[in-house]
């Protein structure tokens, strides 16, 4: 398992340790899923007549940030968990196989013989 750090805010909001201890355990899947991550920071707040609910996630060459918005905090977080896991998704496949289509290029047999 990955030791990535996990912080979870509500902000100007009481605590829901049920929502909290839910969340902890997405992003401990989300940290075995992608390896390379160090650090994922949640935050949650209400926005106007709803919540918004904002999330930074970072490790060895990865950036990714993502906001959501809903009525709910629960499926707000959810929606913001899932859309960080698509861009996680994007970038880690991404790196790993751009190194794989270079080594096709690179392969003895598909370069030209003088």
């Amino acid at each position: 398992m990955s030791d990535a750090i996990v912080d979870i805010h509500f902000r100007d909001m009481p605590v829901d340790e049920e929502l909290r201890a839910e969340l902890q355990k997405r992003c401990a899947a989300l940290a075995r899923e992608f390896p390379e991550l160090t650090h994922l920071e949640l935050s949650l707040a209400p926005d106007g007549g709803g919540h918004a609910a904002t999330g930074h996630a970072s490790g060895k060459a990865t950036q990714v940030a993502s906001h959501a918005s809903g009525a709910e905090p629960g499926p707000c977080a959810e929606r913001l968990l899932d859309k960080l896991r698509q861009q996680l998704r994007r970038h880690h496949d991404k790196r790993i196989f751009s190194h794989r289509r270079e080594a096709q290029q690179r392969h003895p047999r598909r370069t030209p013989q003088s």
